[in-house]
């Protein structure tokens, strides 16, 4: 049986994308004769065109060490409120009509959505509209339902852990505070598995609104035990009891997606005010998205492609692809989208971290 798929990354790119579409493309075309092609630019390129690519043996031929997608990724592109700039203010407006049409004039028969939840509510409305769809979960902040865990995470984690080795060195021998802030968004697992991973002295994540006070104090009873520096790793989403998040950008300026970031400057501020010891911001920032993807991310995206394919082949459309133990399994995209998966401020990890010492902000 000859048919067509396409296959489309959207929102922030992560390591282990490549390695999806690599598995999309191989076993559908080495196993069943099919053909892929690429949408570039996420949902935009269904928007606009539609803008696609040929995706053989070829294409992907040498991408699975890549990071970043070859097909391009938007963070804009939500055709159910997409922004036009019409006299001179940007106004969001429902164009999936026209992405259902472009999609039908490339005459494929399905749609392999890899992205995070927002791309995944996309992909669920589209398939209810008759657009059939398979979603790839994808996200560094860990933070989908349905899925243990997603590609990206790995080595977004592996990263900062390494980061904050070398971090250590440059703190004792300065006796500063390091305050290393991550990414996460209202998810703190980044900042909590790399901190445990990273030797940190203060993990400061959105699940535990911290309170300032009771950081400061932990930092001084570590001075006055001989520990003349501190490495605190706090998640972009933290924030102090009683208080906001800090955001760079509204969800209004930026085109509907909210955009974190400042609380490390908030945080390295407060402890300078209530501490007599010279503080250091760092912001990882895009750094933890970038370069090659871990051999367990490049092991998982293969198998989420490949996952995908089969549920393609048995018309398993509206699902999604997830790990479950150490199993790859499908669950309806509606399930695993909505709410967040969150540290659970009484869980076995915030658990670990208090008990070896760590201050988690409360």
């Amino acid at each position: 049986m000859s048919k067509t798929i396409a296959i489309l990354t959207g929102g922030g790119d992560c390591p282990g994308l490549n390695a999806v579409i690599r598995g999309v493309v191989r076993a559908a075309t080495l196993e069943r004769g099919w053909r892929v092609i690429g949408i570039e630019d996420g949902f935009d390129g269904l928007v606009d065109g539609p803008r696609v690519r040929e995706l053989d043996l070829a294409a992907v031929r040498g991408i699975l060490p890549r990071g970043g997608t070859i097909i391009g990724t938007s963070n804009r592109g939500n055709p159910f409120q997409y922004p036009v700039m019409e006299a001179g203010e940007t106004r969001l407006i429902d164009v999936s009509r026209r992405v259902l049409d472009n999609f039908r004039k490339l005459g494929a028969e399905a749609l392999v959505a890899v992205g995070g939840d927002g791309t995944l509510k996309i992909a669920d409305r589209l398939n209810e509209l008759g657009l059939p769809v398979v979603g790839v979960p994808k996200t560094i902040d860990n933070d989908l339902r349905g899925t243990d865990v997603t590609f990206g995470y790995n080595t977004a984690v592996g990263i900062v852990t390494e980061a904050l080795d070398r971090l250590h060195t440059t703190a004792e021998s300065h006796q500063r505070v390091m305050v290393v802030e991550v990414m996460g968004r209202d998810a703190g697992w980044i900042a909590l598995e790399s901190g445990l991973a990273g030797s940190a002295d203060v993990i400061l994540i959105p699940e535990i609104p911290f309170q300032i006070d009771s950081v400061c104090q932990a930092i001084q009873r570590r001075r006055e035990r001989g520990n003349k520096f501190s490495i605190v790793v706090v998640a972009e989403g933290a924030f102090p009891l009683g208080g906001d998040k800090v955001v760079q950008k509204s969800a209004v300026e930026n085109a509907g997606i909210e955009r974190l970031g400042g609380i490390g400057h908030f945080v390295a501020r407060e402890i300078g005010r209530c501490l007599t010891m010279e503080t250091r911001v760092v912001v990882l920032g895009h750094v933890q998205r970038g370069g090659s993807p871990s051999p367990f991310d490049r092991i998982l995206g293969s198998r989420f492609g490949v996952k995908a394919v089969e549920l393609i082949e048995e018309r398993g459309f509206g699902k999604m692809v997830a790990l479950r133990g150490r199993d790859v399994v499908s669950v309806a995209i509606r399930d695993a989208v909505g709410s967040l998966n969150l540290v659970d401020p009484k869980g076995d990890l915030i658990r670990t971290a208090e008990e070896l010492g760590i201050m988690t902000g409360r």
